[in-house]
């Protein structure tokens, strides 16, 4: 029984696929180039070389089993941008009155006049990074407040000034002048109004933070769990239920009509790392923050590396190709280390979430008091979908002023993305 249950489920997951090969009415299919992705670059230790063999599973492969975190990318960013560095890239934390205070940026090595900013910073301002992130878990550690079950912090500093490894000059690249209309959803996170579930990001609906948001770091949730087996290897998310399968017996992927939000991976072995190439994804997920950003076509490959490094370190690198959506590929690279705990927490998140309905419940009743206030003759701008409403952990928003502007109007998201450089959803503040 449990068999027929399995074949049930795999009958409904094709019968909701996507056609990702019929082109729109009347153009020829697209002919798609894709770049070679560029080697592993091992950041974990300043780009010296690493002679270190991983142990061996009894069948002979690189053991890379265990729960890993990116806690420790903790405050470096994505590509050096002006404003200074963030949660991992993407904006800064927040946090709850009383929660001890995150820990700072990562120092940025100074860049050269002409030339690209470099990737990694030199002893002093790494010993400075440890020195600070050795002091903000300390406060972390004593603070009386959820500790690192509702904030995670960092407890060892690396090398690296920035998770961009390619293009050389540290540059995001930019999203083709052609693609409009593919900013992920904001729902609850931006202005407003919301007029349906599809005003919702895959991640406020319990679906998927989808691969790049999955693994970049953000305030808690980290964990990243690969356990092997022969001609296989699984890799869990610690937020939102999410299990991707890499086969390693030479399959060939699934038929291109199919489409999913973790795509079809296939990966091979070379020598000590495992490279994992992912196509058959759809154009609902995006690189960013929590999967948030521009949203990417359903010809975007993702080529990823892993290779146990040391003891307690797991370089990973993922290059994106998407010649529809961005002008080159990139890939980020940095490590994972293990978690604290070393159990993924459940995260209770489900689709069916009443959040939704009652997200949508409060923009009607908006809807019907601007009517009101207006046969009234009153005239006044629509209330933000979170305007003075509970921040982190429920605690009221500081500073918020009635009437004014939510917090991050216009900034991140939205339903734009049109040229100039990859939105990534940096600018979006968790809350």
């Amino acid at each position: 029984m449990r068999k027929f249950g399995w074949v049930g489920v795999l009958v409904a997951i094709i019968g909701m696929s996507i056609y990702v090969g019929t082109p729109v009415a009347g153009q020829q299919p697209q002919q798609i180039t894709y770049s070679t992705p560029p080697p592993l670059v091992i950041t974990a230790f300043g780009g010296k070389p690493v002679d270190y063999k991983a142990p061996r599973t009894p069948w002979g492969d690189p053991d890379l089993q265990g729960v890993w975190s990116s806690d420790n990318m903790a405050g470096v960013q994505t590509a050096p941008r002006a404003g200074g560095p963030g949660r991992g890239g993407f904006g800064a934390r927040g946090a709850a009155p009383g929660a001890a205070a995150p820990a700072a940026p990562a120092p940025q090595a100074a860049a050269a006049p002409a030339g690209p900013p470099p990737l990694y910073l030199d002893d002093a301002a790494l010993k400075a990074r440890q020195d600070q992130i050795t002091a903000a878990a300390k406060r972390s550690d004593g603070a009386q407040t959820d500790g690192s079950f509702r904030f995670d912090y960092a407890r060892r500093a690396f090398p690296q000034t920035r998770l961009l490894v390619d293009p050389p000059d540290g540059r995001m690249p930019n999203v083709r002048a052609d693609v409009v209309n593919r900013g992920m959803p904001r729902g609850t996170y931006g202005p407003g109004p919301l007029d349906s579930w599809k005003d919702f990001s895959l991640y406020e609906r319990c679906i998927t933070r989808g691969i790049g948001g999955s693994v970049l770091n953000v305030i808690y949730g980290n964990g990243n769990r690969i356990v092997q087996g022969p001609g296989v290897v699984a890799f869990s998310y610690e937020m939102l239920p999410d299990t991707r399968l890499f086969y390693l017996d030479g399959r060939p992927h699934v038929n291109q009509k199919i489409g999913m939000y973790l795509g079809d991976s296939r990966a091979r072995w070379e020598g000590e790392e495992l490279v994992v190439e992912t196509t058959n994804l759809t154009d609902q997920t995006a690189f960013g923050v929590n999967g948030n950003g521009t949203q990417h076509s359903k010809a975007m490959k993702i080529t990823e590396r892993f290779r146990r490094v040391a003891d307690d370190i797991v370089q990973y690198q993922a290059t994106w190709d998407d010649p529809l959506t961005y002008e080159r590929a990139f890939t980020v690279s940095f490590p994972l280390t293990p978690l604290d705990g070393g159990e993924l927490l459940p995260y209770e998140c489900h689709p069916g979430n009443t959040a939704i309905s009652l997200s949508l419940g409060g923009e009607r009743a908006e809807d019907k008091a601007i009517a009101e206030d207006l046969a009234k003759g009153i005239k006044r701008q629509r209330r933000g979908v979170q305007e003075c409403g509970a921040g982190v952990g429920g605690a009221p928003v500081a500073g918020c002023t009635p009437g004014a502007p939510p917090a991050g109007a216009g900034r991140g998201g939205g339903r734009g993305g049109r040229g100039g450089a990859a939105d990534t959803g940096e600018g979006t503040r968790e809350q």
